[in-house]
C-alpha cells in the first residue's frame, strides 16, 4: 500500500538505517515522567535556570514532533502530547553523537523522548534543555502541510487519528465529551439510580419506532436484531422491583445519515418508580445546570450561530406549540382534514392516510421544532404518536409526555410510562397493524414485556437523552461527526483500472 511514493519511502529508508547503526526505531521500555502542560505548571516560575546538577529541576517528556528548526550544530523542536505543546533545545555539545542522528534521521511526526533542565529563552519562552535524546517510534506517513493542516472532511472522518493529531481543538472536544458523559453518570449515582447493562442484540426490535439492523446468531439458529432502545429492557428491571435504573447506551438505528443522525449512536436512559413525567421535566433541569457548573460553563451559550438562554425553561403544549410557534390556526391544527389540506397547500409530503396525531407530527417537524432555540419543554403529545407512553387521565388523545428542544434538535424524550397491560397490548396491535400496512418503522409484538406488566409495574417515569446532540451542545458543534470519533460513512469509490 505504500508504493511509488517516494515521501513514505525515504522515511523506510530512514528506519532502516537507524536499526543499521543499533537504534530501534520502534522500541519500547520508555516510561514517561510528566505531559507538556505538567513541565510548564511546575517550572513556571523558572526565569533562566543552567544549574543543571540540580536534579529537583530535571524532567523528561515524550511526545510526537510537530516542528523542527535547524541552526548547524543545535536545534530547537516543538514536542506534542496529549495535554499540549513544549520547546525543546538540543544541541551537539550536550548530545554528542545523538544530536547527528537526530540530524540524519529524525523528523516531523517522529515520536521522541528527550530529558534535561528547564529553562527560559531570549524570547521568554520556557523550554526544555535537552541532556538525553531518543526516538521511540518513526513515523513512516509524513503529516499534512503544517500551514494548511488537515482541512478535507472527508478525510478528518475517515482518518480521525490523524485529525487527532493535526487539530488540537478536536481532541478538545472529545476530551470534553468524555467529562460530559463522567458528569451525567455522576448526576444519577448522586440521585441513587443504579446503571445497569441490558442486551444489545434482541430477539424483537422495540422501545421506539425505527427500522432495525438484522443480524443472524449462528448457534441458535435464530435473527436477531441490533438495540434500537433500551427501555423495554430497563422497565422489565422496574417490575422485577428496581426503583431507579440508568444505563448509558449504543443503539443502532438502519436510518439516513445528516448532521444530527448517525446509526450508531449514544443515549442515556433512565426509569423511576413512582414518578410522573412532570418529575422528570425538574430532573432534566436540574442536570443542565449540574452540567454547566461542573463544566464551568456559561448559562448562555453560542451553537450554530444562534444564542441559547439556559437561565430559564420554557414549557408549551404540543397543541399550542403549533399555533403560537408554528402559526397554524387551531381549528386547522385540531382538524384531521383541514390540517391534510394545510400541509399540502404548504409543499409538506404526506402518505395518503394519515390520522390527526401524524399529521400534527408532520406539521411540528415543519413548522414548530427548528423554531425552538432556547430550552423548551413540548408536553401532551398526541397519543398516536406515542405508543408506550400513559394515556392522560382528563384527555385520551394526548399522552402524558414530553420532549425537549434546544438549539432547533430534540434533545430527550421522556413520558410517566404505560403500565396497563391490556392497554399496551392493543397499542402494540395497532403498531403490528401499521407495520403490515407499510409502515417500516412502526413496532413489533412484544409478548413476553406484556407478561412482564401483567406482574405490576409501579406508576413509573421514564427519559432518554441523546449524548451525542448533547456533546454538540455543549461544545458548540454543528455536525454529529464531529463528536463521534468513528462516525459512520459512505463507502470510499476504488478506481478501476482497465487491463490493458
Amino acid at each position: 500500500m505504500f508504493e511509488n511514493d517516494m515521501y513514505v519511502a525515504g522515511r523506510i529508508a530512514k528506519a532502516d538505517a537507524l536499526r543499521q547503526i543499533g537504534i530501534n526505531p520502534y522500541g519500547n521500555g520508555i516510561i514517561k515522567e510528566s505531559s507538556t502542560q505538567e513541565f510548564l505548571q511546575t517550572f513556571k516560575d523558572v526565569q533562566d535556570l543552567e544549574e543543571r546538577k540540580d536534579t529537583s529541576k530535571s524532567a523528561q517528556v515524550a511526545g510526537r514532533i510537530k516542528f523542527i528548526r535547524l541552526m548547524g550544530k543545535a536545534a530547537f523542536i516543538k514536542i506534542e502530547d496529549y495535554s499540549g505543546v513544549l520547546q525543546v533545545y538540543l544541541s551537539k555539545n550536550e548530545l554528542d553523537e545523538n544530536f547527528e542522528v537526530f540530524k540524519k534521521y529524525i523528523e516531523v511526526g517522529d515520536i521522541v523522548v528527550a530529558k534535561g533542565f528547564p529553562f527560559v529563552t531570549k524570547t521568554g519562552e520556557l523550554s526544555l534543555h535537552a541532556l538525553e535524546f531518543k526516538i521511540l517510534t518513526k513515523a513512516i506517513s509524513p503529516l499534512p502541510e503544517k500551514f494548511h493542516g488537515l482541512v478535507d472532511i472527508e478525510l478528518r472522518y475517515r482518518q480521525r487519528y490523524l485529525d487527532l493529531i493535526m487539530n488540537s481543538k478536536v481532541r478538545d472536544s472529545f476530551i470534553l465529551r468524555s467529562r460530559i458523559v463522567s458528569c451525567v453518570r455522576k448526576f444519577f449515582e448522586s440521585k441513587e439510580f443504579l446503571e445497569v447493562e441490558t442486551p444489545m442484540m434482541h430477539p424483537i426490535p422495540g422501545g421506539a419506532n425505527a427500522k432495525p439492523f438484522v443480524t443472524y446468531h449462528n448457534a441458535l439458529n435464530v435473527e436477531r436484531y441490533l438495540r434500537i432502545a433500551p427501555e423495554l429492557y430497563l422497565k422489565r428491571l422496574i417490575v422485577g422491583g428496581f426503583e431507579a435504573v440508568f444505563e448509558i447506551n449504543r443503539n443502532f438505528r438502519n436510518e439516513g445519515m445528516d448532521h444530527s443522525h448517525n446509526p450508531e449512536f449514544t443515549m442515556i436512559e433512565f426509569y423511576w418508580a413512582y414518578k410522573d413525567y412532570k418529575d422528570l421535566i425538574a430532573l432534566t433541569k436540574e442536570l443542565f445546570y449540574f452540567l454547566l457548573e461542573m463544566l464551568k460553563l456559561p448559562k448562555q451559550l453560542e451553537f450554530n450561530g444562534k444564542s441559547i438562554d439556559f437561565s430559564t425553561f420554557r414549557e408549551i403544549s404540543y397543541e399550542d406549540a403549533l399555533v403560537e410557534i408554528g402559526g397554524i390556526p387551531r381549528g386547522v391544527a385540531t382538524n384531521e382534514n383541514a390540517l391534510y389540506e394545510y400541509l399540502l397547500q404548504n409543499n409538506v409530503k404526506l402518505e395518503s392516510k394519515m390520522e390527526l396525531g401524524k399529521l400534527q407530527s408532520e406539521a411540528f417537524d415543519a413548522f414548530v421544532e427548528e423554531k425552538l432555540i432556547n430550552p423548551t419543554f413540548i408536553t401532551d403529545f398526541p397519543i398516536a404518536i406515542s405508543p408506550l407512553a400513559r394515556r392522560n387521565d382528563t384527555n385520551p388523545y394526548i399522552a402524558d409526555r414530553f420532549e425537549l428542544f434546544i438549539g432547533g434538535s430534540e434533545i430527550a424524550n421522556g413520558f410517566s410510562e404505560l403500565n396497563d397491560p391490556l392497554d399496551q397490548l392493543e397499542r402494540f396491535k395497532a403498531q403490528v397493524a401499521a407495520k403490515e400496512a407499510g409502515d417500516e418503522e412502526a413496532q413489533y409484538m412484544d409478548e413476553d414485556y406484556i407478561t412482564a406488566l401483567s406482574y405490576g409495574m409501579p406508576p413509573t417515569a421514564g427519559e432518554g437523552i441523546g449524548i451525542d446532540r448533547l456533546v454538540m451542545l455543549l461544545t458548540g458543534n454543528i455536525s454529529i461527526k464531529d463528536v463521534i470519533l468513528f462516525p459512520a460513512l459512505k463507502p470510499q469509490k476504488k478506481e478501476i483500472k482497465e487491463e490493458k
